[in-house]
């Protein structure tokens, strides 16, 4: 990824690339989310015998063998998924951060993000239980958090909206004066001494948790969803928001994307 900046310098922006090893701070023993990705890790290998094994278990209730399944994948078991939750202490320096997944397209100028007034919230986000498009803006808790589970259900509401990771404002400042980091760090032990039965794998469920009382909501044209795994999005639709994300498995530059959506990604590599 160096040599590629290298080679296409974006004058006059500049690009600083790093990796993990960089941050002598990032060891095991200093980071929980260390800690938690080797338990988790520990978890997964329990799993003998992979999908056909776990789906012949009649003993274990439907959402434990889902959860059991999605652990399979290698996607779920990143670190990289959960770096973000250490932003404070990747950047110490720096106040305010725009926060970018890798399966974004920019299709304006970010600047005006700098200028929202978050009013003390740390995360600027999209909320995603409105909108028209109802099969990608209808999430809420439930949709991600196991409410079944009394741990889940007597500490969250089930009906509260919930926001999309991918394109974020992080107040650097603000969050340093929270228990956030903390608080993804206990609910990740929380779901590991539950058999991962509290929520759906991902980063979501946790930030969700995590972030809870500290999401500012921001206008959706900032941060359109579900151009990976819903087909119903037109290249018209597309065109008229400020940053498009690729959320789904049909990414754009794979042989499973949708067709309709692939000159979105012919137009970015003219550009470049």
């Amino acid at each position: 990824m160096q040599a590629w900046f290298s080679l296409h310098p974006l004058t006059p922006a500049i690009i600083e690339v790093k990796g993990l090893h960089h941050f002598d701070w990032f060891t095991k023993g200093k980071v929980p989310v260390l800690e938690a990705m080797e338990k988790d890790q520990l978890v997964r290998s329990q799993f003998r015998g992979g999908s056909s094994a776990i789906v012949a278990n009649n003993t274990e209730k439907p959402y434990i063998i889902a959860a059991k399944l999605q652990a399979l994948s290698p996607k779920y078991n990143s670190l990289m998924n959960h770096i973000r939750i250490h932003l404070p202490e990747l950047f110490p320096s720096l106040n305010k951060v725009v926060f970018l997944d890798d399966d974004i397209v920019i299709q304006t100028d970010l600047s005006p993000l700098w200028d929202i007034d978050m009013n003390g919230k740390v995360n600027g986000a999209v909320e995603t239980c409105r909108g028209d498009d109802k099969f990608v803006m209808s999430k809420r808790f439930k949709s991600y958090l196991n409410f079944s589970h009394p741990l889940i259900a007597k500490n969250f509401d089930p009906q509260e909206c919930a926001w999309a990771y991918g394109m974020n404002i992080f107040d650097l400042e603000a969050w340093r004066k929270t228990n956030i980091s903390h608080t993804y760090h206990y609910w990740l032990e929380e779901n590991l001494k539950s058999d991962l039965s509290l929520w759906q794998l991902g980063t979501l469920p946790p930030g969700l948790i995590a972030f809870h009382g500290h999401v500012h909501i921001i206008d959706p044209f900032w941060h359109m969803l579900g151009l990976g795994y819903q087909d119903n999005t037109s290249i018209a639709d597309a065109e008229m928001a400020g940053v498009i994300h690729f959320n789904g498995r049909a990414k754009p530059w794979l042989d499973i994307a949708f067709p309709q959506l692939r000159h979105v990604m012919d137009q970015v590599c003219q550009l470049l």
